[in-house]
Formats: structure tokens, C-alpha cells, sequence
């Protein structure tokens, strides 16, 4: 459902806008766990690195559990029972997973529900704009052979509110609220079943369409988020060849007209006054039925009078 976030914020503006107050009311700001790993992006896929808040009594036994620690995470879980050396041997997909399925599927099994994940799409800090928090599950895999062990996530979806149904069936278990975030973390103070109460659609969310420059994950600007309007289509551009053509039309092509083209001088050849070298005020037709029909126009018009009625 969901294949694309984003999060460009450098990392000192995420981390301010990660504050939080801790159990004993304190504002405090979350400390980041591999910093280095984090990478701004204007277009996060699958698989890529992205910042995920958790507690911190994931990482320290004696932590308090309303703590707070970022870290960036493989988007897409691995289970920490796969036993493959390559995670990307994995057969099934899990950049998601359903919020009715998420306590009866293997994949989902391991690991902590505690965990919201991915802030996204905001580009203002301090205006009225806060970040996107969508409710997820981490896991940690160890490799069979050794080596380092990997961080990895997946987004909990939920089904579609009424503004985003026409779009698709499924939305991101959006945590609104600071309050919904803590007790989504706090999972030592908040149990599993209490936790699962957070995860329903909301309202709450503005949207936009964008472009398919996001469909390239190697696409990392601005214009992958900014709004486009479906009704308005691109005037389509003239290929090479069609201008080359336009342009040899309007410059070779006879003109009917042309102001600039000196008008050929009246003949030195008298002009007869006889009947049958009349100029005709309309142009001369080719072919033989308007030579026919210029014929019988000039024999009735100079029909002899003896043959034409007598009106008094």
C-alpha cells in the first residue's frame, strides 16, 4: 500500500522536531542511535534507511521505558528467524503489514509492537505543521554467518479513511497526537492490547497529489512533493521533426496573399473592347465546366436584343 515517505529534514531540525516530555513532565529531545545512517530524502522507497522513534529500553534494560531514541532502520522487515544470509532473498513482502493480521502472522511475531516509525512530508518546523507519525514494528536480524545486525521495520496499515478512500483501500495507522505517540512507545507502561486501541483511521491528515517523478526512486528533489493539478494536461511539445516541417510550411509553402510580393505591371498588350476579351471580375476557373459555365454567362448576357422579351 505504502511505497513511498519522505523525510529531508537534516537531522538537527529532526531532532527538535522529535521533543517530547518524558514521565516526570521534563522536555527533553531524543538521542539518535548510528547518526551516520541517516539520510535526508525527498523520496524514500523499500529497503532504504529511515528514522524510526522508539523507547529506549529497547537498547538498555534498566531504561526509563517513556525515553525516547532515533534510529535509522531498514524499511522493510526481517524477521530475526530468517535464516538466509541475504535479506533481499526474503519471499514475501513486508513494507507493510495489516493491522488485523499483525498478532497472527510469523513475520510479525518477533520483535516489539512498540514502535512508531518514519516522520514524513512536512516542510515547515515551528508554522503549524508537525510530523507525520505512522505506528509500525521493528525487529532486529542477526546474520547466520555474523556481521553486523540489521535494524528493520514495517508500516501498519489500516483501512482507508472516507478523504482517501477513492484513492486506495489501505492508509498508514496515522499515531495523532503526542499522546497517542507516547503511549505507542511507552510499552512498558502500556500493554500490547492497549496499544492496539491507537490503531484506527483518522481524519486528521491533509494530501495532495504529486507527480510519478516519485515512481524513480533515484529521484531525490523537491518536485517529488510538490502538489500537481490532475486536471490540467500538458500542452504536448512538437517533436524535431514535426517543427522542422512547421517551420519549412510556413516558409516555403505558396501564400494566397502577400503584401510584400510586388504585384506584376499591367501588359503593354491593348485592351480590346470587343465582347469576347471582357475581363471577368471573378478569377478564371480551370477545367472544362467552368469554362462551360463562363460561356453561357457571357452568351446571355450579350444576347442580341431582338431575341430578348419585351417588357415596356
Amino acid at each position: 500500500m505504502c511505497g513511498r515517505t519522505s523525510c529531508h529534514l537534516p537531522r538537527d531540525v529532526l531532532t527538535r522536531a522529535c521533543a517530547y516530555q518524558d514521565r516526570r513532565g521534563q522536555q527533553r529531545l531524543p538521542e539518535w542511535r548510528d547518526p551516520d545512517k541517516y539520510c535526508p530524502s525527498y523520496n524514500k522507497s523499500p529497503q532504504s534507511n529511515s528514522p524510526v522513534l522508539l523507547s529506549r529500553l529497547h537498547f538498555e534494560k534498566d531504561a526509563d521505558s517513556s525515553e525516547r531514541i532515533i534510529a535509522p532502520m531498514r524499511w522493510g522487515l526481517v524477521p530475526s528467524w530468517f535464516k538466509e544470509s541475504d535479506p533481499s532473498k526474503l519471499q514475501f513482502n513486508t513494507t507493510n503489514c495489516r493491522s488485523d493480521t499483525i498478532m497472527e502472522k510469523r513475520s510479525f511475531k518477533s520483535g516489539s509492537t512498540g514502535a512508531a516509525d518514519s516522520p514524513e512530508n512536512w516542510e515547515k518546523v515551528w508554522d503549524n505543521w508537525r510530523l507525520l507519525t505512522m505506528a509500525g514494528i521493528f525487529d532486529c536480524w542477526e546474520p547466520p554467518e555474523g556481521g553486523d545486525v540489521l535494524y528493520s521495520y514495517t508500516i501498519i496499515t489500516v483501512d482507508s479513511c472516507k478523504g482517501l478512500s477513492d484513492i486506495h483501500h489501505r492508509m498508514p495507522a496515522i499515531l495523532d497526537g503526542e499522546e497517542a505517540v507516547s503511549k505507542w512507545l511507552d510499552f512498558g507502561e502500556v500493554s500490547t492490547q492497549e496499544a492496539l486501541k491507537l490503531i484506527h483511521p483518522t481524519e486528521n491528515i491533509t494530501f495532495h497529489a504529486v507527480s510519478s517523478v516519485v515512481n524513480n526512486s533515484r529521484n531525490n528533489t523537491p518536485e517529488c512533493l510538490a502538489p500537481v493539478d490532475l486536471v490540467v494536461k500538458k500542452e504536448l511539445k512538437a517533436s524535431g521533426s514535426s517543427q522542422r516541417m512547421l517551420q519549412w510550411l510556413a516558409t516555403k509553402s505558396p501564400k494566397k496573399e502577400d503584401s510584400k510580393t510586388p504585384q506584376k505591371e499591367e501588359s503593354d498588350v491593348p485592351q480590346w473592347s470587343s465582347q469576347f476579351l471582357q475581363k471577368s471580375p471573378l478569377p478564371t476557373k480551370r477545367g472544362t465546366a467552368g469554362l462551360l459555365e463562363q460561356w453561357l454567362k457571357r452568351e446571355k448576357e450579350e444576347e442580341p436584343v431582338a431575341k430578348r422579351p419585351y417588357s415596356q
